[in-house]
């Protein structure tokens, strides 16, 4: 537990909060691997229940303003279908590993009550994947969501707490923080709480690591692609497009970049154009900037929304080039693309973009394109992940060997993949770690095993003591024994 959670200074509202959730965590911390399990089970329920999962969606959508209902429903079944895959017959509570061999057994233990910071951009699926996992580790959680994701998240614990009263469980167990939703009130549940896991703006994921209490925290998004001279550009072009305009290009881990082979740039352009894609002349880029980023930050009026919506309010800021930008928008494009050759501030296409807009590198070959991603993440986005569209297969572990990335993802539309999928073995998560290269904790996608403590009971075993030739034989052989 928290030193803080029990120190004479804990008062007021957060503070009862709190104390809620740890009577209710005390009575789960008894419940069965099974028990345990129904539990999570019931959860899951609550939001993919087909009539729940589109209210929520629908709710999300006009809360924030950001993505597309379709797509959240989706995204709500499909990561929490594939969470609750991942969790059946995984060992939560009580003995979870045994080894013999070297005397080691491994106990599953709760880490209390977590606090659970979820963003705007998936009001819906991100609270319901933390508190899952949380329930899987026999830990209470207190969502701490955007305040524009507040009603949602409201929305989707009451789900909760109705399949809760069906197996008798507390309710206090999920909770929610109450609104208005501020940096203080999430401050004080962060020191008050047990485990802070952060998703959301880099100014969350730092206040995280800055609370004095153990967190996660994801690092920022700015995904790039690789088309290389090998690849089967119509399959690429499938699987870009798929990844790009996935609930408006919310996600952190949709391609903002490609870098592409010179020998295969132009039959990509144009699989890419009959699928939607529409590149733009350097006027058009120009609007696009301005519109984008008006005071050298990303606009909220552009995050999560269509290409069309784009287009449309690009031709209410260019009068010379009004007449284009309406064909573009009567056209309903699904991606605009802006031909890119720089990096860094000054050329902010090379940044995350959180909207169906995709800048697009040229690169002579594989060497030089994997170069230009490199100097892409030196500016941002390191060590989340890199796409790769290729034949070759030793391509892909030249860029894990080399890249600040903790993924390489291999022929696949990249914002479906990273976060878990049934065609690949990567855990479903919306959580996915980025290393020290993202001033991160941790590289790999968050799951249930990271809201638990482990205890090990050590026993003794016939002792195993090396000689010096095994240890020191080949350094003495090479070098002499002085």
């Amino acid at each position: 537990m928290n030193p803080s959670a029990s120190s004479s200074e804990a008062h007021g509202p957060i503070a009862e909060l709190v104390a809620r959730a740890r009577a209710a965590q005390r009575i789960y911390e008894t419940w069965s691997q099974a028990q345990v399990d129904m539990a999570v089970t019931a959860a899951g329920w609550a939001i993919i229940e087909p009539a729940r999962n589109r209210e929520l969606a629908e709710l999300a959508v006009a809360d924030t303003g950001v993505g597309n209902v379709e797509d959240k429903v989706r995204k709500n079944h499909r990561k929490t279908f594939g969470l609750l895959r991942d969790l059946q017959g995984a060992r939560s509570v009580g003995v979870i590993a045994e080894d013999p061999a070297r005397g080691i057994v491994e106990i599953a233990r709760p880490v209390g009550v977590v606090c659970a910071i979820t963003p705007s951009t998936n009001p819906g699926a991100t609270p319901a994947n933390k508190i899952i996992n949380a329930l899987k580790g026999r830990n209470a959680v207190i969502v701490a969501p955007s305040p524009k994701g507040w009603s949602t998240a409201a929305r989707l614990i009451e789900f909760i707490h109705q399949q809760f009263d069906r197996i008798g469980a507390p309710r206090d167990l999920v909770q929610l923080l109450p609104a208005p939703v501020n940096k203080q009130s999430t401050a004080e549940l962060m020191r008050l709480c047990d485990l802070v896991v952060a998703t959301g703006s880099q100014a969350n994921v730092r206040a995280a690591y800055a609370s004095g209490t153990p967190a996660f925290g994801v690092g920022a998004g700015n995904v790039a692609g690789i088309v290389d001279e090998t690849a089967d550009t119509e399959a690429a072009a499938d699987r870009i497009v798929r990844s790009k305009t996935f609930d408006n290009a919310t996600s952190c881990s949709s391609e903002n970049s490609l870098v592409v082979v010179d020998a295969v740039r132009a039959r990509l352009l144009a699989a890419l154009k009959d699928r939607g894609a529409v590149m733009l002349g350097e006027a058009q880029k120009a609007t696009l900037q301005q519109l984008m980023w008006p005071g050298g930050k990303l606009s909220p009026a552009v995050i999560g929304q269509s290409a069309r919506a784009i287009a449309e309010r690009a031709a209410e800021v260019d009068g010379a080039n009004r007449a284009a930008w309406q064909a573009i928008a009567e056209a309903d494009p699904r991606i605009l693309m802006v031909a890119e050759d720089g990096v860094g501030h000054d050329h902010p296409f090379s940044g995350e973009k959180l909207s169906p807009v995709l800048a697009v590198y040229a690169a002579r070959d594989f060497a030089q394109a994997a170069s230009i991603v490199e100097r892409i993440y030196g500016y941002e986005g390191a060590g989340h992940s890199v796409g790769l569209h290729s034949a070759v297969p030793e391509r892909a572990l030249e860029l894990g060997l080399t890249l600040p990335v903790s993924r390489v993802i291999v022929d696949q539309a990249h914002c479906i993949a990273t976060g878990g999928s049934f065609d690949n073995g990567l855990p479903f998560s919306l959580s996915m770690g980025c290393g020290t290269w993202g001033r991160n904790n941790f590289s790999d996608n968050m799951n249930y095993r990271h809201y638990l403590n482990i205890t090990r009971v050590s026993r003794p075993i016939a002792e195993q003591v090396p000689s010096e030739e095994q240890i020191f034989g080949a350094f003495f052989a090479q070098h002499g024994a002085h």
